[in-house]
């Protein structure tokens, strides 16, 4: 499976956003690319579409940027591949009955467990497992 650019910045975006301080402040788009690698230019219209989403919401003004629109545990990754690469999600179109309905029978089920395994995966897991791959062990003799 591959999924977009677009899809794949989404994901680091809100994981990104997930993981800002609790404060509530929102993130500004040049902070959000740099911690994430992201261009710089691709990310604010990646961000205009998860906001229509209602996944981000933002601020305008000198303290503006965005933050995540609801909990990060009430967020998917099929949220995310739903908004830009919906096309993985709809399995085979039908044509005909018969013995090609076998075919896309088959194409749509595999899509509709690609969605449910995809909607397991919520942000704040991403966010706790790239919190534990970052957790530095110090210890003091």
């Amino acid at each position: 499976m591959r999924l977009s650019a677009k899809t794949v910045y989404a994901a680091r975006a809100l994981l990104e956003l997930a993981l800002a301080p609790c404060d509530g402040e929102p993130m500004r788009i040049e902070d959000i690319a740099h911690a994430q690698n992201i261009p710089e230019r691709f990310l604010p219209q990646i961000l205009l579409a998860l906001k229509a989403a209602g996944l981000v919401e933002s601020r305008r003004g000198s303290q503006g940027g965005y933050r995540l629109a609801r909990p990060a545990s009430a967020i998917t990754l099929a949220d995310v591949v739903r908004r830009f690469d919906s096309e993985l999600l709809e399995g085979s179109p039908a044509e005909g009955g018969g013995r090609q309905g076998v075919v896309e029978s088959a194409l749509a089920g595999i899509a509709g467990t690609l969605e449910r395994t995809l909607a397991g995966v919520t942000i704040a897991e991403l966010a706790e497992r790239d919190r534990a791959a970052h957790d530095v062990l110090h210890y003091v003799i």
